[in-house]
């Protein structure tokens, strides 16, 4: 795929190295020429311009993109810079950072945005992750918050442990998407059975999420 990053920071930078490792074709923008590091993501193609502005857009082949990733450290940037890779060139897949949470109600198919992601939140619920077993813990929104990446750790005392997950009935609206145990990420079939300490994947909407929590614990 061809993806554009608007704004070249460390951010942008790692994304870019990421995308590149996995074989897709990256191009960095960004309006500051100290920004433009080359030797640090040389197989990148470069591009000093400001992703706010139509004709930098044009200049970067945005209609030829498959992807817009809008990385920079301004909520503001990363909005405008969505919101005509959206509606401008019809880019078919918009990611935009959050730098500030208080933001994060903003950043919406309104905005043409398709996935936020907020550092600050992924951090939390990390952190949340690694102490809240048996707990819903949400990852991140997808889809502009229409649908959410959240975790739930099986403690020994859920009611489920034992039970295959044809026997568990999820909410409307929620799909078992992995379960991880020891490292090992497991497909679910409806003859897996669950075990304590396993981690369940779930894409839910933000009304199922909060009903997964009494399907598994007792």
């Amino acid at each position: 795929m061809r993806i554009a990053i608007a704004g070249a920071g460390n951010v942008g930078r790692a994304i870019a190295r990421e995308l590149l490792d996995n074989g897709h074709q990256v191009l960095l923008i960004d309006k500051d020429p100290k920004a433009l590091k080359l030797e640090s993501v040389p197989d990148a193609e470069w591009l000093m311009a400001d992703a706010c502005e139509i004709t930098s857009l044009d200049k970067a082949h945005l209609n030829n993109c498959h992807v817009l990733v809008a990385a920079t450290g301004d909520d503001k940037a990363n909005l405008v810079t969505s919101m005509l890779g959206k509606t401008e060139y019809g880019v078919p897949r918009v990611v935009a950072r959050i730098n500030h949470p208080k933001n994060e109600w903003l950043f919406d198919a309104s905005w043409g945005v398709d996935v936020a992601v907020s550092t600050p939140r992924i951090i939390s619920a990390l952190v949340e992750e690694a102490v809240s077993v048996g707990d819903v813990v949400r990852l991140f929104s997808i889809k502009s918050g229409q649908a959410n990446l959240v975790e739930l750790t099986l403690p020994d005392r859920s009611a489920c442990i034992g039970k295959t997950v044809e026997e568990i009935h999820l909410p409307d609206d929620t799909v078992l998407a992995a379960i991880v145990r020891d490292g090992r990420v497991i497909t679910p079939k409806v003859y897996d059975v669950f075990a304590a300490g396993d981690e369940l994947l779930f894409l839910a909407t933000a009304e199922a999420e909060i009903k997964i929590k009494a399907c598994f614990i007792a």
